[in-house]
């Protein structure tokens, strides 16, 4: 009897040692899998749904995230306004939809230059934030790290004429943009 008692304890013992070596394996590979796991899939996981905030040096943004590229994210406002952020200026998000989504290869590749060369592309009057520093204007061209913005008022065409100065922005430096409605 004592016998059998002694086996049944060893028993368990060995269930419960395999119970915790499963358990330490599952948590290790939850925690390397969490730690692939980058902003751009965060952000993508909140495409469409509920509005969230992001927190800007000095300043927040609130919306509904539209689309979201490797270092930046589209986020439509309350009135149907977008503003496109550069995620490396983004400080906090908060209300962001739980998980992750994997980019496709595409969107891996379509970088802030790509988004901000669509601004470019339709002259749209933009308010741009660089550092704090808020500029309105046309951007004009738009170069691998950098961009150059032509200032003038916000209800007159980009002429040379109108042009109050030129502004070259690194990537770097970029913050937000959004159009500006006359």
């Amino acid at each position: 009897m004592r016998w059998e008692r002694l086996f049944e304890d060893l028993d368990a013992q060995v269930e419960s040692d395999a119970i915790r070596v499963r358990e330490a394996e599952v948590a290790d590979r939850t925690r390397h899998e969490r730690a692939q796991i980058d902003v751009q899939s965060r952000l993508l996981a909140s495409v469409g749904a509920g509005p969230i905030a992001i927190r800007l040096p000095g300043r927040s943004l609130h919306g509904v995230v539209q689309d979201v590229g490797p270092d930046w994210v589209l986020l439509e406002d309350e009135s149907g306004a977008s503003s496109l952020v550069a995620t490396a200026a983004i400080r906090v998000v908060t209300g962001a939809a739980p998980g992750a989504v994997v980019p496709s290869v595409v969107a891996r590749r379509f970088g802030l230059g790509s988004a901000l060369r669509g601004i470019s592309r339709n002259r749209s009057v933009v308010e741009l934030v660089a550092e704090g520093v808020r500029l309105i204007g046309t951007i004009d061209v738009v170069g691998s790290d950098h961009l150059e913005m032509a200032e003038h008022a916000p209800d007159v065409p980009r002429r040379a004429r109108n042009v109050s100065a030129m502004h070259v922005v690194p990537f770097w430096a970029f913050e937000s943009a959004h159009r500006v409605r006359p």
